[in-house]
Formats: C-alpha cells, structure tokens, sequence
C-alpha cells in the first residue's frame, strides 16, 4: 500500500475544533483478542495510526490504553491523558523520555498524592469533580491551542465523547477475523442519542478495510 497517497484522504477539514477517532475492529465488533488490541492488527494499520498522530495537534488516550505502550514516539504531538485514578508510571519513559511534556486530565476527586506526582510530570488539568468532564477537558485543549485532536480511545473515553457531542469523525479499520468472546465495543458505556455518521471513504487493503465516517451534522439526534 502507498500509504504516502492514503494518508491524503486524511486531511482534518477547515472547520476546527475537530475531534477524530481512530479504533480497530474484528468482524464481529471487538477490539481485542485475548486482550491484546495488536493481535487484531497488522503493519499498515500501525503505520496509518503513527500518520494520523501526525496530523494531529494532540492525542488522546484513557489511562488504560496508555498502559498497553511502554513509550510514546518523539516526532508525535503532545499526549493527553485522561485518568480519574492517576494510576500511571509517572517514572515511565511515557512521562521521563518524552519529548513534549504530556498533558493529564483528571478531576477533584484525584488523590492528592498521586495528583502532586502527575504535576510533576505533566500539565495537569483538573476538569469535572468525582470524574473527569470530558466536554469541558476537550473545550480547554482547544483554548490552549490543540484545535485537531485525534482520540484513540479506548472505547470508554470515546463513548463520553460520543456522549460529550465531540466525536467528528470515525477512522475504523475492519480486520478480517472473528473472534467472539467478550471484548469490549469501540464504544463501550451508556446508550447516547442516537448519532448519524456519514460515509467518506473505504480503502481496501488485502483483507483489511480502512473506513472514515463524518458525524451528519444535517442529521437529527
């Protein structure tokens, strides 16, 4: 695949603020296998999510899907971190070999020891008080600037930015196998109103799929 050539069917609109999603999926809608989401993948999909982070002005993740990666790549934008718990390895090279000091994103309920940690580390913002207010993190990531965010989940973030009315666009490659079991959902939290995407394109590659839907602003709910 020239992924050169791909990745220009990528191109964030004019209009920002604007959040992108960027998940994998079986054939029969989960995300993992046997808890591993690599094992569902594959090079190509690797390398459109390092090209993705690219075009981004900040990347967004929850705290679990941050566990899963021993470092973040150095030419990436900054990293956002969403965490009620701060269960993280502050002296992890996620926090001490970054190149751009990360951002996390918690609230009130942060115990305070942990919270003086995540300080410093990282550029803490408090949003929410028993837990995190995803709309109003988003809102002020892009007061400071960070106006084309991708989000790459995992799938109980980026259902409370479903919720949150932030989710612009759906990057999902469909891998072609079947797994079963009970891995979570690319969306994973309580039902929403109902959200109307648009198809823009689908990139076969081999098996694979790349598909990129658009939220339907014409549409109701």
């Amino acid at each position: 695949m020239d992924m050169d050539a791909m990745i220009e069917a990528y191109a964030y609109p004019d209009r920002t603020p604007w959040l992108r999603a960027n998940m994998i999926m079986t054939l029969d809608g989960g995300i993992q296998y046997k808890g591993n989401t690599s094992a569902i993948g594959y090079p190509a999909d690797w390398e459109l999510m390092q090209r993705l982070r690219m075009l981004a002005d900040v990347v967004v993740m929850g705290a679990t899907t941050v566990r899963e990666y021993d470092a973040f790549p150095a030419d990436a934008p900054p990293l956002a971190i969403v965490s009620r718990s701060l269960d993280l390895d502050f002296d992890g090279p996620i926090f001490d070999k970054a190149h751009r000091r990360p951002i996390v994103i918690t609230c009130e309920a942060a115990p305070p020891d942990r919270l003086r940690l995540a300080e410093d580390r990282a550029d803490v913002l408090i949003c929410g008080s028993a837990s995190a207010d995803i709309g109003r993190a988003l809102s002020e990531l892009t007061a400071r600037g960070h106006q084309r965010l991708l989000c790459e989940g995992g799938p109980t973030l980026l259902a409370e930015v479903a919720a949150a009315g932030w989710l612009h666009e759906l990057c999902l490659t469909l891998s072609p196998v079947i797994t079963a079991g009970d891995a979570a959902r690319i969306l994973d939290g309580p039902v929403i109103d109902l959200q109307r995407m648009r198809f823009q394109h689908a990139i076969p590659d081999g098996d694979y799929l790349f598909l990129r839907y658009l939220k339907d602003e014409g549409a109701a709910g």
